[in-house]
């Protein structure tokens, strides 16, 4: 009896028949076909290590907020609140971090953090703190700052990579400080604002616009107590009319804004400067 043979129809394609050699020629190259790259992970490695001491003035200096203890009365009677150490990602933004460190062991008073109150605290999510002066648009800031090397970290989009995901992150303040536009395309201008994420919510409002690029190591308890003091909260009608006269593009608007938040005691860094250890190039570590 004649074997009989089973054939099977062709696979057929827009282009005609696919033959099994076909078949197996495209799935080997579809299995050897590279995937696309990811683009590199930050490199987080604590370079450096630096602290800043806080302490709160029973005084508050309402007169003149921003500026530096050094420049009006000092505060005889001021109580330690703690030390917070920061470990800077050194390899990350290494322009951010060298200024930031410039400001923290700089021994002229005119351009360091230390006497510089926290101008702003924000419950819940974060403090800013090492404004320079009153007002940074006026010519005698501007000349104490420019000596600073251009931070050209600013314009790197990899810089703006890293989350404010969660507390005790050092950022440099970008978008929340009150600076006008036209002081910020100032050839001379330096920003040295720098903000701390107090928690316990992580601040996505923060991302994308604030370079990351430190974190607490430790001292994390001396955030929250900050984040604690109270601030000045205007009323609703206030915000309404403040709103209002913003649309209308009255500049007095945002001069009234720049008020709120204050903290209602006066929090200052006592002192700063850096710690030296043996090998400065650690591991990141969650505080």
């Amino acid at each position: 009896m004649a074997s009989s043979s089973i054939h099977l129809p062709p696979i057929l394609s827009a282009g005609g028949i696919i033959t099994r050699r076909n078949l197996l020629l495209s799935t080997t190259i579809a299995t050897v076909s590279p995937s696309p790259q990811l683009p590199p992970s930050p490199d987080l490695t604590i370079t450096d290590r630096v602290f800043l001491d806080f302490a709160l003035c029973p005084t508050y200096f309402r007169s003149d907020p921003s500026a530096t203890l050094s420049t009006t009365t000092p505060c005889s009677d001021s109580a330690r609140l703690g030390r917070v150490v920061l470990g800077l990602y050194g390899r990350h933004v290494p322009l951010t971090v060298s200024t930031f460190k410039r400001m923290c062991t700089s021994s002229s008073s005119s351009t360091s953090y230390k006497n510089t109150p926290i101008h702003k605290i924000f419950p819940g999510q974060f403090f800013l703190a090492g404004r320079q002066g009153l007002r940074r648009d006026t010519t005698e800031i501007g000349s104490l700052l420019k000596d600073l090397p251009r931070n050209t970290d600013v314009v790197n989009s990899k810089s703006f990579l890293l989350p404010h995901a969660r507390p005790g992150l050092v950022s440099l303040c970008l978008s929340e400080n009150d600076d006008d536009d036209e002081t910020r395309l100032d050839p001379d201008y330096r920003n040295v604002e720098f903000l701390i994420t107090t928690g316990p919510a992580p601040c996505p409002q923060l991302d994308g616009g604030n370079i990351v690029f430190g974190t607490v190591l430790e001292g994390l308890d001396v955030v929250t107590s900050i984040a604690a003091v109270p601030t000045f909260k205007p009323s609703e009608n206030i915000r309404q009319f403040n709103d209002f006269a913003e649309f209308i593009g009255d500049e007095r608007a945002q001069n009234a804004r720049s008020l709120w938040n204050r903290p209602l005691k006066t929090v200052y860094i006592s002192d700063c400067g850096e710690l030296k250890v043996t090998k400065p190039s650690l591991s990141p570590t969650l505080p």
